[in-house]
């Protein structure tokens, strides 16, 4: 049997590497930046008022006060918005609101709480000082300086400096697009009635919710029969309809009973079709699958046990699919903690990974669950995998592990 660690590099060879696309602002939010992004404008992008008040010149109300105020007239108003192209004159005042330009002769700005807020004459019982509340251009971020590093995974306020810098897209690492493929003549969608010997449909939802968490694209080609000839149809069908798909991820049809369609229509090819030493997710495929127009996509071929397709994903898929969206951040972490009970029996010379529960604290992990590849609930309650190496059939409670957080 082949091992974990030599299926993940094969399986990892397959994704594309990382690759910069321009997107839109709206579909960035928590995507890696791949290019450096540089100020085309300067922020703020003129010198303008802090507060609502008055443009005027500092040294005509430097000896205001409450008993002695100054009362100059207001020779214009100020509205944001509005180009603020006439100078102020000495011995008068522009009445200014928030954000709006300062204009030439003007260096502070007086507010209205120093003031009786007249509309004709100010008059203003508080000094004011040089450059008071006024918002210098560039202060912020100059033309031409560094507005954000490659490899920052944006948040909302990037995306607002973004805008205020008039950029309508930005470079991020382009999402994996994955065609997934659920086969089986038994499969139902949910919320359909059940017939005889069918079920409802689980792989293809959860495997798509797994792309999209780590970031990519998920479409879902659904209910494909146990046959041969419409299988490769369906799928050349579905590449030719979509646009730049990086992976088709197929789920059940891989081991080796009489219908096994996935491992029928690719084996002989491009791709190949293995027993890894781990339980659960044994039966694995990869490789390559050749359209009818001569092109080739990425083929990952999960078995179709809903707990053995899930641990395949993080075992095999998680960790290269994050690479290529984040430009090789680190992946999903895995830590150390001891057993809160023992683990009685594993299989000798396959690595298990049992779905476990790891504390709040992080200070212990406690496997959870039957160890049968059919518990999707006990998959659902787990918060990590414990992976137990391929030589070990058994830990006592205390013993170290190492453990996948999938929190």
């Amino acid at each position: 049997m082949r091992s974990v660690e030599e299926h993940q590099r094969r399986v990892a060879e397959l994704i594309r590497p990382p690759r910069p696309v321009p997107f839109q602002l709206a579909q960035v939010l928590g995507r890696v930046l791949a290019e450096d992004v540089i100020a085309p404008i300067p922020l703020p992008t003129f010198d303008n008022s802090a507060m609502d008040g008055y443009a005027v010149r500092a040294e005509d109300f430097a000896r205001a006060s409450a008993e002695r105020p100054v009362v100059l007239p207001v020779a214009a108003d100020i509205p944001a918005g509005s180009p603020a192209n006439v100078p102020l004159a000495p011995q008068s005042v522009h009445r200014i609101m928030t954000g709006a330009c300062v204009p030439p002769g003007a260096d502070a700005i007086l507010p209205f709480e120093s003031t009786d807020r007249g509309a004709e004459h100010v008059r203003a019982h508080a000094p004011t000082s040089l450059g008071a509340h006024i918002r210098r251009a560039g202060e912020d971020l100059a033309a031409g300086g560094l507005a954000l590093r490659a490899g920052v995974r944006l948040r909302a306020p990037h995306i607002g400096l973004f805008a205020a810098l008039g950029l309508a897209s930005v470079p991020v690492f382009a999402p994996v697009r994955v065609l997934i493929l659920s086969t089986g003549s038994e499969l139902v969608a949910p919320g359909s009635p059940l017939g005889p010997g069918q079920i409802y449909e689980s792989n293809a939802p959860m495997l798509a919710a797994a792309v999209e968490e780590v970031g990519g694209f998920a479409h879902q080609l659904r209910f494909v029969s146990d046959d041969v000839a419409q299988l490769r149809a369906r799928i050349d069908q579905a590449l030719a309809e979509l646009s730049d798909v990086d992976l088709i991820l197929t789920s059940g049809g891989v081991s080796a009973g009489e219908y096994e369609v996935v491992k029928q229509a690719f084996e002989g090819g491009e791709a190949e079709f293995v027993h890894v030493a781990m339980q659960p997710g044994k039966p694995q495929g990869c490789g390559r699958y050749r359209a009818a127009d001569g092109t080739t996509v990425p083929l990952v071929a999960l078995p179709g046990n809903p707990v053995s397709a899930q641990v395949s994903f993080e075992v095999f898929l998680r960790d290269p699919l994050i690479a290529a969206m984040d430009g090789g951040r680190p992946p999903r972490p895995k830590l150390r903690a001891p057993l809160a009970e023992p683990v009685l029996r594993s299989p000798s010379g396959k690595r298990q990974f049992l779905r476990g529960v790891l504390a709040e604290d992080r200070a212990s992990v406690s496997p959870f669950g039957p160890p049968g590849s059919h518990f999707l609930r006990s998959m659902a309650l787990s918060n990590c995998l414990v992976d137990i190496p391929a030589d070990v059939t058994s830990l006592p409670a205390g013993a170290e592990v190492a453990v996948w957080d999938l929190a």
